[in-house]
């Protein structure tokens, strides 16, 4: 039986995919990966009982500038809160290479530290379920939104699309011929900024409408039912009161509607779009025209094809040094 290495030589990197938040119908709930940019995260087991984030790089404009002090970064938050609730005699060094866009609506803070507690799961002397290093992700998103809330974090632990709440996660039931068409435009929209606009209290009957959509929207995807997913994936609470903030939105939904989309909204605070097909096939005829509405405006923007059933954040190369 192989000894465990000296902490010094204890290293990992694990990866963690962008997401989309709330999809449209469950604000701070409901949440898919996908298969695209992602964050990596380089994690050492040190015999220091702190945590030391010692760079944050990658091609992601701005990366630089993220703060290096652990309470600070979602990731160094994440892995403090781990470090406390477990009573780690260790700590760990940190290194993040950042490949989601910040401030884009795909989730780059929750993916942070997300891959940071995987890589850092994988040193300990007994590694946790995904489930219970559910909480510590929570600490460490709330750094960047205020909240502790799961729509991003969740899935990025599960994969696919999951349900989310203060203390628990549930993977969903996602049918197979589900793609979505996810486009980044060359903007950034604080998370905080988008959450400020929903302060208002909402009409009882805006409210019952949306749970109404919510409802049917879950019961499409447990039946794999296509018409129901259309029929309950419309936002009427949040994307009204959002959508002025993103310039080129309304003709980024109306191409993704007018070429088959079952549906289509902001991605988390947005300024992403996103819209769901149910078919590879349909979501790409539709990904070109979809970008067009934000270049057509005068807005550089990237579009990406994924399953809705996308990867959760995993081990890179599969190995523990």
């Amino acid at each position: 039986m192989s000894r465990r290495p000296d902490s010094r030589d204890m290293h990992a990197r694990a990866f963690a995919p962008a997401s989309v938040g709330n999809i449209g119908v469950g604000f701070d709930v409901l949440g898919h990966v996908i298969d695209g940019p992602r964050d990596i995260a380089h994690v050492r087991r040190i015999s220091a009982p702190d945590v030391h984030i010692e760079s944050i790089g990658g091609a992601v404009e701005g990366a630089d500038r993220l703060p290096l002090h652990a309470p600070d970064n979602t990731a160094g938050r994440a892995l403090q809160s781990l470090r406390a609730a477990l009573s780690l005699p260790f700590g760990f060094a940190l290194t993040l290479e950042k490949g989601i866009p910040l401030g884009s609506g795909l989730g780059g803070s929750a993916a942070s530290c997300v891959a940071a507690l995987v890589a850092a799961n994988a040193l300990l002397d007994a590694p946790l379920s995904r489930e219970a290093l559910y909480p510590f992700a929570l600490d460490g998103e709330s750094v960047a939104s205020g909240a502790r809330h799961g729509d991003n974090v969740a899935p990025m632990l599960l994969g696919g699309v999951t349900l989310s709440t203060a203390d628990r996660l549930i993977a969903l039931d996602v049918p197979d011929w589900l793609f979505a068409v996810v486009v980044h435009p060359d903007q950034v929209l604080e998370t905080r900024r988008s959450r400020a606009v929903l302060e208002d209290p909402y009409a009882l009957h805006d409210v019952v409408t949306h749970s109404t959509h919510l409802a049917l929207f879950l019961t499409g995807l447990q039946r794999g039912d296509r018409e129901l997913i259309r029929a309950g994936l419309h936002d009427v609470l949040v994307e009204p009161r959002r959508a002025p903030l993103i310039p080129g939105f309304a003709a980024v939904k109306a191409a993704a509607l007018a070429n088959g989309a079952l549906g289509a909204s902001i991605s988390g605070g947005g300024p992403s779009v996103f819209a769901w097909f149910d078919s590879r096939e349909a979501a790409e005829r539709a990904a070109p025209a979809m970008r067009a509405g934000f270049t057509d405006a005068g807005i550089e923007a990237q579009a990406y094809v994924s399953p809705v059933a996308g990867p959760r954040a995993d081990l890179l190369d599969g190995d523990v040094a």
